[in-house]
């Protein structure tokens, strides 16, 4: 089971900034940019495999690199650092037109990928939004599809989401681009958990780490 570690905030080096935003002038970051899937989807493919479960357990492995990615609130509102987190993801139902959401505990690739891709099967045609049971886990941070389109941006605007400090990803579809094939992906955070400099870091190790799908999809 996850534990939910508080933060000594009398030593944070953070404090001021986790402060400003959040109290001060509450933000949220938002950025999308493009990944290069030339060398993964081709991968996956050979393998037998499936893309979706590939991506989310790459988004799932280097969101648990860092804690900024990991953070949470307490029941008394005081920050902590979860010591590892879940990726929650959409799965489509074609006959209703609406999704829901599913999770699976991270672990080396083979099982996740295995685990995922039995709940995408088991839950394609799930008439409720949790089928797996409401409230979900609350160490989960969020991976969305958008299969149909690609994008340049997407934004996510939650009404209550103040107190909210798990990252969002949403996935487009693959575009070529010359000889090269391109995910777009979107990602949300608070800012009092993380900067720009926390979110290019994220998005330079996905890069790395899907440019070598060899190294993990076996």
């Amino acid at each position: 089971m996850a534990v939910l570690r508080p933060v000594d905030t009398d030593h944070w080096t953070r404090r001021e900034w986790f402060e400003h935003y959040r109290y001060r002038r509450p933000t949220y970051c938002s950025m999308t940019v493009d990944i290069d899937v030339s060398q993964l989807v081709p991968a996956v493919r050979a393998a037998g495999l499936r893309s979706y479960p590939a991506q989310v357990w790459a988004l799932a492995t280097v969101v648990n690199r860092y804690p900024q990615f990991r953070m949470a609130l307490d029941e008394n509102g005081a920050p902590g650092i979860w010591d590892a987190v879940d990726p929650s993801f959409t799965v489509f139902n074609p006959d209703l037109e609406t999704f829901c959401n599913v999770w699976a505990s991270y672990e080396d690739f083979p099982a996740f990928h295995d685990r995922a891709a039995h709940l995408i099967d088991e839950h394609r045609s799930a008439t409720t939004p949790f089928p797996q049971g409401f409230p979900p886990p609350p160490n989960l941070f969020d991976v969305s599809s958008i299969p149909w389109t690609s994008f340049t941006s997407v934004s996510l605007h939650m009404q209550t989401g103040w107190d909210h400090f798990a990252p969002a990803f949403t996935l487009g579809r693959y575009r070529e681009d010359g000889d090269t094939l391109m995910m777009p992906l979107a990602l949300q955070i608070h800012h009092a958990a993380a900067d720009g400099y926390h979110l290019a870091r994220l998005v330079n190790d996905l890069r790395a780490l899907i440019s070598t799908p060899e190294e993990w999809l076996t």
